[in-house]
Formats: C-alpha cells, structure tokens, sequence
C-alpha cells in the first residue's frame, strides 16, 4: 500500500514543480521594419496584447523590444509571433 502512495507523491511532486519553476523572464527581441519613429507604439502594443506580458520596452535607435512575461502564460515563440503578424518580423537577440 505504500509504494502506490510513494509513487503517487512522487508524480504529484512532479507536476507540482513544473509550476514552481515557472515565472517572470525578460527576453530581448531584435526588431526589423522599424522606419519611423511611431513603429515602436504598434510593436509595444502588439507584444502587450500576448496574455502574459507584463511590460514591453521598445527601442527604435536599436531595433529592440525587451519584454518582460510569465513563463508560465506565453513564451518567446508568442512574442515572435505578435511582432510578426504586426509587420515586424523579430528574433530572439543573442
């Protein structure tokens, strides 16, 4: 009776600590199609329109959105695809 009581802790522990790991992260994305100085209000806006999303900072004299999110709730695949279906492609910037 015990090893399915140990065997099912064991598991509950492990989803539990999926969870625990999860939470705030700042990425920094490398923006293209930024011309002007009013393109960095529609990256912002489409990158804090991803649930999430906490804040997002926008640079138009570097080409650069660091965002800060919940781990938990979005991930840099989301962001990416925020700016891009706004008409500015991004990359995760090494």
């Amino acid at each position: 009776m015990t090893k399915p009581l140990i065997a099912a802790l064991f598991g509950f522990s492990i989803l539990a600590s999926s969870t625990a790991f999860a939470g705030e992260r700042t990425v920094t994305l490398a923006v293209q199609n930024m011309y002007c100085s009013a393109c960095p209000i529609t990256v912002k806006s489409s990158l804090e329109a991803v649930p999430g999303v906490a804040k997002a900072v926008v640079s138009y004299e570097d080409k650069t959105a660091v965002v800060t999110f919940d781990d938990a709730k979005t991930g840099v695949p989301a962001l990416i695809s925020a700016t891009t279906n706004a008409g500015y492609p991004s990359a995760l910037k090494s």
